[in-house]
């Protein structure tokens, strides 16, 4: 029996009421060590509004690297890289940038520094907290790196917010129940695309995620596997996991900043 294609995802937008349907793809691009040409084409491809970027180049040139990257997919930097330890944030001129913090959480002795980098943004009439994230492979540090990664929402003053990255974790591991209880799972939301993001070559387990406060719709969220412009060759070439892609409408503003 044939498959239906996957339906399109809806195009950044703003509407006549001030809210916003933006795109926002969240991608582990492992230090940009691999193939940087297919992976400039992947985030291309999907036309976001916000990249949520884990593994950003941190080291020799880092800010270079990120900047030659996010010029290739015809965006700009927002904020993280090797400030944040890893995560980045990069946007489209559609964005009006409010303010940005790098935020470098306590290290584990032993452990990787690790890091959030965020942002407060407005499209049109909508105001959005951002926070791009990569969580420890340790449980417990794991658990606690959730719990900040909340509460560092609840203290950036926007009604509404976007959170994602590489949690290191599946949807049955108590850090993503943890996040995934308090806001929106955006693919148990509105599943399009793929599900799993590692690895490319063999996409068993869903690792990377995008969740969204209560007041956002999840109009689609998923891996861009039929999406035009995003090859499988890309895909496996660029790093090793897969993307996440979503649409979400962001309502106006309730009041000014």
């Amino acid at each position: 029996m044939p498959t239906s294609p996957t339906p399109a995802l809806p195009n950044s937008r703003t509407e006549p009421d001030g809210s916003a349907v933006i795109r926002v793809l969240s991608y582990n691009i492992r230090s940009m060590r691999d193939d940087t040409a297919a992976l400039a084409r992947i985030i291309a491809a999907c036309a976001p509004d916000l990249v949520l970027v884990q593994e950003a180049p941190r080291f020799f040139r880092w800010r270079k690297k990120l900047a030659r990257l996010a010029r290739a997919a015809d965006l700009v930097i927002l904020s993280g890289g090797g400030s944040a330890a890893g995560p980045a944030l990069l946007c489209s001129l559609r964005a009006t940038v409010e303010r940005t913090e790098d935020v470098l959480l306590p290290l584990t002795p032993g452990l990787h520094r690790r890091g959030f980098a965020t942002a407060v943004v407005r499209f049109g009439g909508a105001r959005v907290g951002v926070l791009s994230c990569h969580l420890s492979l340790q449980s417990d540090e794991r658990y606690a790196q959730g719990g900040m990664l909340l509460d560092r929402l609840a203290g950036m003053g926007v009604e509404h917010a976007v959170a994602g990255g590489d949690l290191n974790e599946r949807p049955g591991g108590r850090t993503f129940r943890r996040l995934a209880a308090a806001l929106q799972d955006c693919w148990t939301a509105r599943p399009w695309g793929g599900e799993n993001t590692s690895t490319p070559d063999d996409p068993h387990q869903r690792i990377d995620a995008l969740f969204a406060t209560s007041g956002i719709e999840v109009l689609g969220c998923g891996v861009p596997l039929d999406l035009p412009g995003v090859s499988g060759a890309d895909l496996r070439a660029a790093t090793d996991h897969l993307p996440v892609l979503a649409a979400l409408r962001v309502p106006a503003a309730t009041a000014a900043a």
